[in-house]
């Protein structure tokens, strides 16, 4: 028996990096699992491998959310688990970000994540169940000057990730919020992630896989209790 039979989860940003290994971890633990991302052939190619179903999703779109929910609804009946999982990575400081750069910035990872959690929030309120988890990062526990639009978002994320816990706690409903170190994604295309994971205490990047375990833990039911929490998992990085 797997740790989510019988459950249905939406992964968005799910053709590749996080979502693709989360949508397959799901899928072998028993989970009806639904990929939803702007990138249509690789999420095509990636929910064909695992045995999922792709949507063309933009997070940034209402309708697009409110069209993503009807079609799981209408299919699966039920969504158990929402992955909050797609974003976009700049590297500026804040007097090189440009205007248009923080806005497309806050419409991926902030607004996608606050519509996320508002079109799963009525489904999950009804069945008086649900997980959500938000992928935020290790950048929201510091200034992160490099990459100033990105850390600010996911600070963002991870203080509407307690709200949202206080808010749908009394249906049922958990949200915690997972923050990534350096993970090797294609999000990190270019950089090097050897010598950037050397400053982890554990010495090295993690994987995708190594994220995908700890979503699958927060989805299931051996996390019953935990919600409003931050599971940082960043190989002893800030330590």
């Amino acid at each position: 028996m797997g740790q989510l039979d019988h459950r249905v989860a939406l992964i968005t940003g799910g053709a590749r990096g996080q979502g693709a290994a989360e949508g397959k971890l799901f899928a072998e633990a028993g989970a009806t699992v639904y990929l939803s991302d702007v990138l249509v052939d690789e999420g095509k190619e990636t929910a064909a491998a695992i045995g999922a179903t792709f949507l063309e999703h933009d997070v940034t779109d209402p309708q697009q959310w409110a069209s993503v929910m009807a079609r799981v609804l209408d299919e699966a009946q039920h969504l158990d688990v929402l992955i909050n999982n797609a974003g976009i990575l700049h590297w500026a400081t804040m007097t090189e970000t440009s205007l248009d750069t923080w806005n497309r910035l806050l419409a991926v990872n902030q607004t996608g994540v606050f519509l996320g959690m508002q079109a799963a929030a009525a489904p999950m309120k009804e069945q008086r169940s649900g997980s959500i988890i938000n992928i935020s990062s290790i950048a929201s526990f510091s200034g992160a000057s490099a990459c100033f639009g990105y850390g600010a978002t996911k600070w963002a994320v991870r203080g509407m990730t307690k709200g949202a816990a206080r808010e749908l706690g009394p249906f049922g409903i958990r949200v915690n919020s997972i923050h990534p170190g350096i993970i090797d994604t294609p999000m990190m295309a270019g950089h090097d992630l050897d010598a950037m994971g050397k400053g982890a205490a554990l010495g090295r990047p993690a994987s995708a896989e190594e994220v995908a375990k700890l979503a699958l833990w927060l989805a299931s039911d051996d996390s019953a209790y935990a919600s409003g929490a931050e599971f940082i998992l960043d190989g002893g990085f800030m330590a």
